[in-house]
């Protein structure tokens, strides 16, 4: 069994392997909008959790921009953080991120210090915040600019909160996350690369089925040498990354070495190319897999087909794999656990009052069926969701070893002036049970002790093995008299 090459770049991301780094050819299409939803996902070597809504009206003109974004910041970390926040940690966590980043810059940083007392009054305490980043752009603004030291206060006052999960999102990552929401959407070729630290060699890991790159022949492991005459072994993945996508009808000349052979080049025209995030397959004995690899706008609609299909091959039983999967739409958790979970809840969210917030099935589940769920110590967030639902309902079993551990939920805001944006925890989250997973993770049914690279090595991975010989076993019981 292969793995999806997109879980292989989600894998890569958190264990050490033998590319630095698996991606896409991105395009970034649309901001997110309008719902609040969970998301985890995996960028730049970190994985990042968060849910998307509260988008502000974007004033990019405004010359207070700013202090807006300052303000903007201050009040929805005051307002929607999901433990009580001292505004003194806020003001002089400000005041760090400024001074660190002008000492970045080289400058010895002359702000004002926090005032010692302060009483969480938030309009004076607000005042005092945009009275320091004022400062910090009358003395360093021509020198640095206003828009960085806007974003280092920004990360300042986040970062005293403590919180990984509370953080600012630069433009770039904005970007990079709301395609991933979206699975793709890009104008590109359909291909993932990846490139070895040591010989700097960009590499096709694998083409997506049925996309211009498959159509043109290309192959895994062949060695992109330029793009349209520029030189790969120079660059970065991201700047290779970049001159592969571009518009929907457009050309892309590769050169490409494949083993011994000669290099060779291949005239692409890019299309609009959606990434999947379900693998599916019959694995004999009438067991259907099912790989998920994240939780996006269209992975419910994926899984559901998927399962149609299988089933008119003659499943009998499932396997869902939700290993290295980091997570991703809170509503896609809520979606794939109805296609197992037949009523009842599926996750239940508590903010900081103390208010539950219980989601249902759907509904629409498929007729009951052996099902085993494989998880490993990167099945993080939304992944979490679903596995405990399907083990707190007991339509299924969990095998592989204890899951991540990510029980709390993030709200991202846009910011003022549009492309940046703040992430801050805002509830936590508890499985149908009741169960409080937050750094504690979900213990399988049936522990399978296994390095997460085996995965990619099929004769090594013991997990699934593990899930086969289990459903063999119910559906053996099942036929008997």
């Amino acid at each position: 069994m292969s793995l999806n090459p997109r879980a292989l770049a989600a894998l890569t991301a958190v264990i050490v392997a033998a590319l630095a780094a698996l991606t896409l050819e991105k395009h970034y299409v649309r901001p997110v909008a309008g719902h609040d939803s969970l998301l985890a996902f995996t960028t730049n070597g970190e994985r990042r959790d968060f849910a998307v809504g509260g988008m502000p009206v974007s004033r990019a003109d405004d010359p207070r921009n700013g202090i807006d974004v300052l303000d903007f910041t201050f009040d929805k970390v005051r307002g929607s953080y999901y433990k009580p926040v001292v505004d003194a940690d806020l003001l002089n966590g400000e005041r760090k991120g400024l001074t660190d980043f002008l000492k970045s810059k080289h400058f010895s940083a002359q702000l004002p210090g926090v005032p010692v007392g302060l009483q969480n009054d938030a309009s004076a305490d607000e005042t005092q915040a945009n009275d320091m980043l004022t400062q910090a752009f009358n003395k360093y603004g021509s020198k640095v600019g206003d828009q960085d030291l806007s974003f280092a206060a920004v990360s300042g006052m986040l970062g005293s909160l403590g919180d990984p999960y509370t953080v600012f999102l630069a433009p770039r990552e904005m970007r990079s996350l709301t395609e991933l929401i979206n699975g793709g959407d890009f104008g590109g070729i359909g291909v993932y690369i990846g490139q070895d630290p040591k010989t700097r060699q960009t590499m096709i890991i694998e083409p997506i089925l049925g996309t211009p790159a498959d159509r043109a022949g290309l192959r895994p492991g062949d060695i992109i040498v330029s793009v349209d005459g520029r030189l790969t072994k120079s660059l970065g993945l991201d700047p290779v990354m970049n001159v592969i996508r571009g518009r929907a009808g457009s050309t892309v000349q590769l050169l490409v070495k494949r083993g011994n052979a000669p290099a060779k080049v291949y005239t692409v025209v890019r299309e609009q190319i959606h990434v999947p995030s379900v693998q599916s397959k019959m694995l004999g004995d009438g067991v259907g897999y099912i790989q998920l690899v994240d939780f996006g706008d269209t992975s419910a609609k994926e899984v559901s087909t998927a399962l149609d299909t299988l089933l008119r091959k003659g499943a009998k039983a499932f396997i869902l794999d939700l290993r290295n999967n980091g997570g991703g739409l809170l509503q896609a958790a809520v979606d794939v656990s109805s296609k197992f979970v037949a009523d009842g809840p599926i996750v239940s969210t508590i903010d900081r009052q103390g208010q539950v917030t219980t989601q249902d099935a759907n509904q629409d589940a498929i007729a009951p069926h052996p099902l085993a769920v494989l998880v490993n110590q990167y099945s993080a967030s939304a992944s979490e969701i679903t596995a405990g639902a399907i083990q707190d309902s007991k339509a299924g079993v969990l095998i592989g070893t204890k899951t991540f551990g990510k029980g709390v939920v993030q709200t991202i805001f846009d910011l003022p002036g549009g492309g940046s944006a703040i992430k801050v925890t805002t509830a936590r989250y508890v499985t149908p049970s009741g169960r409080d997973i937050n750094k504690k993770g979900i213990a399988p049914n049936v522990s399978v002790p296994m390095d997460p690279r085996a995965i990619i090595q099929p004769k090594k991975d013991v997990q699934l093995k593990a899930a086969l010989d289990y459903l063999k076993k119910q559906l053996a019981l099942s036929s008997k008299p």
